[in-house]
C-alpha cells in the first residue's frame, strides 16, 4: 500500500515539466537523498542477495529516508530495505497482498522480458545526465517492450528518463 502511495506521488512528479519538483514532500525527498551515502545502484546490487531486483526507490517513511527495493525470489515477492548509510540489508519482508503485490507483479512481468538489469539502466541514465543521482527506477511494458522509467535528481531539479531494457 505504501508503495502505491509513493507511486501516485511519483506519477505526479513525473507529469511535471523537467527541472521542477512536485511539492514540498518531493523537495524533502530530494534534500534527504543528497545525504544518502549509498546510491540507488548500490542498493540494487545489495538487494540481489534477496532475489532479482524488479524496482527500487528512495522514499520518506515517517519522515525518515529509506531505500526500498522490490525483489522476486522463488516465485515470491519481497520488499528489501537497504540501509542508505551502509549499503547493508536492514530488513526483508514478503509482499503478500494489496497494491504492493499488484505493483510487484506488473514490475516482474516487465523484467521477464528484459535483457538489461535495472542497475545497467540506472548506470546508463546517470552517465547521460552527469551530476544527477537516481531516486527511483520502475520497469514496465510499453508496446510489448520492457522499459525502465528512472527519476533523477540534482539539487531542486528532477528529470525523468526512459531506458530500454531489451
Amino acid at each position: 500500500m505504501q508503495m502505491i502511495r509513493h507511486a501516485v506521488a511519483l506519477t505526479a512528479l513525473l507529469t511535471l515539466p523537467p527541472f521542477t519538483y512536485a511539492d514540498e514532500n518531493s523537495t524533502k525527498l530530494s534534500d534527504a537523498v543528497k545525504s544518502a551515502k549509498v546510491s540507488l545502484e548500490t542498493g540494487l546490487r545489495a538487494s540481489e542477495r534477496e532475489g532479482k531486483p524488479i524496482s527500487a526507490k528512495y522514499e520518506l517513511e515517517d519522515g525518515k529516508l529509506q531505500l526500498s527495493v522490490y525483489t522476486l525470489k522463488a516465485a515470491k515477492f519481497y520488499e528489501v530495505i537497504v540501509d542508505h548509510t551502509t549499503g547493508k540489508i536492514a530488513k526483508t519482508e514478503e509482499i503478500t497482498s494489496g497494491d504492493d503485490l499488484a505493483a510487484a507483479k506488473e514490475q516482474s512481468a516487465a523484467m521477464t522480458h528484459a535483457k538489461r538489469t535495472l542497475r545497467q539502466a540506472v548506470k546508463a541514465a546517470q552517465k547521460t545526465h552527469k551530476g544527477f543521482r537516481a531516486i527511483s527506477v520502475v520497469p514496465e511494458l510499453k508496446a510489448s517492450h520492457p522499459i525502465a522509467t528512472i527519476t533523477l535528481g540534482k539539487g531542486n531539479e528532477a528529470r525523468t528518463v526512459v531506458e530500454k531494457l531489451d
